[in-house]
């Protein structure tokens, strides 16, 4: 017999929203795991029913206390991330030991914890060490600012997400090739900041003095043989939030080619596995620099993974960026 939550999500995707609703939440009501982290995520994404971050909170609990895996590891990354409620690292790190018990992925998530010197807050203990990569633009390196599992951890978190980089067509609403990134790209979003993450996060904010409350969603990119990041900017080009800096996390290594190449001074950075590279994308007055232009260059061999934070002016809200969010379950 097929499952509630099975035949809800055929509904919807068939186009039968209220008939799709009404199974999951007859399920839910039934204590249905599945049911209940359906609907928790359809509250997050914000359809078919509208987007409310605390219910989809109380429904991904109670997901949990029946020992859904994905409701608990999507629970705890919005404890900790502040979804719906004030962020609580202590509380998510507790949800994250009891669900350690019985689910694997979450044991994986505490060794990567237990490796880390970090605080009662998830921040490192110890000061991270910087090397200057050039004045003009203001660009520093972090030598082996991840470990190698850690690099891991954030290339699986969204490996399932990837796809090819896309731009609409503004004349025919078509999804065209993107004419300067020609990689394959996934957002980490809410859900998928699992703690190791999170604590990744953190650091990134001690190394770079900007509170991590103003930090984007980690940007996955993937590039194969031939792939490549056209000369740009990474600094928006209306008065915004602006993403003031960009920070990149090299996540392997063993590939021809692909340096990220700035173009001001012809500097060609390769990053080994785990190196951090920072740079400004705004000027003293806090305008888009065009000095900050920079490019991933094409990869001639093997593969090449990055992770990429943009970092902006004031505290950024992830849930207000489209469906960008992680759920997908």
């Amino acid at each position: 017999m097929e499952h509630p939550a099975d035949q809800a999500q055929q509904k919807l995707d068939s186009g039968e929203v209220d008939a799709a609703i009404r199974i999951a939440e007859g399920a839910a009501q039934s204590g249905d795991a599945e049911a209940l982290a359906l609907l928790g995520s359809w509250r997050l994404i914000g359809y078919p029913v509208p987007r409310d971050l605390a219910l989809a909170r109380s429904l991904l609990a109670q997901a949990a206390e029946a020992r859904h895996g994905w409701a608990a590891l999507a629970l705890i990354a919005l404890t900790a991330n502040g979804s719906g409620a004030p962020s609580d690292w202590q509380a998510a790190l507790t949800l994250l030991r009891k669900t350690a018990q019985w689910d694997a992925e979450a044991k994986e998530h505490m060794r990567l914890l237990h490796a880390m010197n970090i605080d009662a807050d998830g921040y490192p203990t110890h000061p991270v060490k910087a090397e200057t990569l050039s004045e003009t633009p203001s660009a520093q390196c972090f030598p082996a600012f991840l470990t190698p599992d850690e690099c891991a951890h954030i290339a699986r978190a969204g490996q399932d997400l990837l796809e090819p980089s896309m731009i609409v067509d503004p004349r025919s609403g078509k999804f065209l090739p993107h004419p300067i990134r020609t990689s394959a790209g996934a957002t980490l979003g809410p859900t998928r900041e699992s703690l190791p993450i999170q604590a990744i996060q953190r650091r990134i904010a001690a190394a770079t003095h900007i509170p991590v409350a103003q930090g984007e969603s980690f940007s996955l990119l993937h590039y194969a043989p031939g792939q490549q990041y056209r000369l740009h900017v990474d600094a928006l080009p209306e008065p915004c939030n602006q993403r003031v800096a960009t920070c990149i996390l090299y996540l392997n290594e063993g590939y021809a080619g692909g340096e990220t190449y700035l173009e001001e001074n012809a500097t060609r950075f390769k990053g080994r596995i785990g190196d951090a590279l920072f740079f400004l994308n705004v000027d003293a007055a806090g305008r888009p620099d065009a000095k900050s232009r920079h490019a991933g260059l094409p990869v001639a061999q093997g593969t090449k993974w990055i992770a990429t934070r943009w970092l902006r002016a004031a505290p950024f809200d992830p849930w207000g960026v489209g469906d960008s969010t992680g759920t997908r379950r």
